[in-house]
């Protein structure tokens, strides 16, 4: 895991003395940031340095190649991820001032009491006059925690926070981490129906297969507000709009090309039926176990569905065997599955979506001469395959219509839009997807999901009066 530090160091005042710690953080292969001058006195000077290592043990060879140097010390050493997660990293604060007697009465009693009553009487109304039609809760049992696993609540409340940061970055939505200490599927269900009516929608985060899909599939049909599991569809959703442009680079059809994916979890169950809902028709999932098919029945019922709508040949095999003559490859799986050889054995014009983080199924660099488009989830490689791209516009125009569901049309609207954001003249090998800080993509996203919404009878717009009548 890399590491981003800020390194405080105490050297002589002497020409060279800055080049030779340089020299030394390059040796150890750290690539070098800001060079903050702190203080500085005739005899020593105090910088900070910003320093990116790969791993523990280099940050101990460089430490030690240091403490040889007498005309060097070191003060401090910060972790910068650390240092930016101290004491949290949301907050509540109110929209409106409060710095009177007659401020408070408004916003709180007595004057709050009318807006109760008003919405006892149209509950729809909370929509309008209450944090509901702008919030969403964010919920996790921290049970599959980014590439992590099972780490508990506790560990996932900084990436829940982190969430609901990107949410109001991307669509000024306001979303609150619900880390909830319970489990068992049923309980997480009546936990998240019984805070539903504060929010406007629902967004499963981290919850590990095969619950999620309980989870989901029972929420939506309790609540009349969207659900929506973004590992599942968020992912689902920016790699089918990168699909599409892959598609267009290589000049193929999703209707004629075979794919294969890696991995029948949250991620490979959402993309294969997005997929089938998008066209494709020559279609085979693998879990560990190999090539998931019809004639073997698996008793997940996510695995059962993959089994009756995919794989039409009945093929058997393990990935390495099923991937030949593949026109493209899904991975959201594990590392390091497959190397140079197995993408040569692809079809002319291969494309990789290696989507597994923070380790591809396989290297970029070991195909980049093999693959016409290759995809991943890292930011340092081109095409990033990002959910953020999805979930704050899809959320976005599902609260802005007031959506009872997001459905699968809604999810196939937003990646033929997101899709739709790379022009003829800028598409290319490296450029199938918006970046993520495109200031259009929530919007443009959010466009077509309320279309969407609309066309499908799941919207619900309504005027609230701003003011009750008197």
């Amino acid at each position: 895991m890399y590491l981003n530090l800020v390194i405080r160091m105490k050297l002589s005042n002497k020409p060279g003395n800055l080049a030779r710690v340089l020299t030394i953080v390059a040796r150890e292969g750290g690539t070098l940031g800001a060079i903050d001058l702190i203080s500085a006195s005739p005899s020593c000077v105090i910088r900070d340095l910003m320093i990116r290592l790969e791993s523990r043990g280099h940050l101990n060879r460089l430490v030690s190649a240091f403490e040889k140097m007498p005309e060097i010390s070191i003060l401090r050493i910060s972790d910068r991820v650390f240092v930016s997660h101290q004491g949290g990293k949301i907050e509540i604060s109110p929209k409106r001032p409060v710095l009177n007697w007659e401020d408070l009465a408004l916003m709180y009693t007595p004057g709050v009491a009318g807006v109760s009553e008003a919405i006892a009487a149209e509950p729809d109304m909370a929509y309008g006059l209450t944090m509901k039609g702008n919030s969403v809760a964010i919920v996790t049992d921290g049970s599959a925690v980014l590439g992590l696993g099972d780490l508990g609540p506790y560990a996932a409340l900084p990436v829940m926070e982190g969430k609901a940061v990107l949410f109001k970055k991307f669509a000024n939505i306001d979303a609150f981490p619900l880390c909830l200490n319970v489990h068992d599927p049923a309980e997480i269900i009546e936990v998240v129906a019984a805070c539903a009516p504060a929010f406007g929608g629902i967004n499963l985060e981290d919850i590990a297969a095969p619950k999620c899909f309980e989870i989901e599939e029972k929420l939506a049909a309790r609540l009349d507000i969207p659900v929506f599991h973004d590992d599942q569809h968020g992912t689902a959703i920016v790699a089918l709009a990168g699909l599409l442009n892959a598609l267009k680079v290589v000049g193929k059809s999703i209707a004629d090309i075979k794919l294969v994916i890696s991995g029948a979890g949250a991620a490979g169950v959402a993309i294969a039926k997005i997929l089938i809902g998008a066209g494709a028709r020559d279609l085979i999932v693998c879990d560990r176990r190999g090539a998931i098919a019809r004639d073997l029945p698996h008793p997940q019922p996510s695995k059962l569905w993959i089994a009756e709508n995919t794989n039409e040949r009945c093929v058997h095999g393990q990935l390495k065997e099923v991937i030949a003559g593949a026109d493209v490859f899904v991975g959201v799986s594990a590392p390091s599955l497959l190397n140079r050889e197995d993408i040569m054995k692809m079809a002319e014009k291969p494309i990789v979506f290696a989507l597994a983080n923070p380790e591809p199924e396989v290297e970029p660099k070991e195909i980049f001469d093999v693959a016409a488009v290759i995809a991943t989830g890292r930011s340092d490689y081109p095409n990033q395959i990002n959910n953020a791209l999805a979930f704050p516009g899809v959320f976005r125009g599902a609260l802005d219509c007031h959506a009872r569901v997001i459905n699968d049309e809604m999810c196939l609207a937003a990646a033929h839009a997101l899709a739709g954001m790379i022009s003829e003249e800028e598409l290319s090998v490296e450029h199938i997807i918006p970046s993520l800080f495109n200031d259009q993509v929530s919007t443009v996203v959010a466009k077509a999901v309320r279309q969407a919404a609309k066309q499908t009878g799941v919207s619900r717009e309504f005027h609230v009066k701003p003011v009750a009548a008197v």
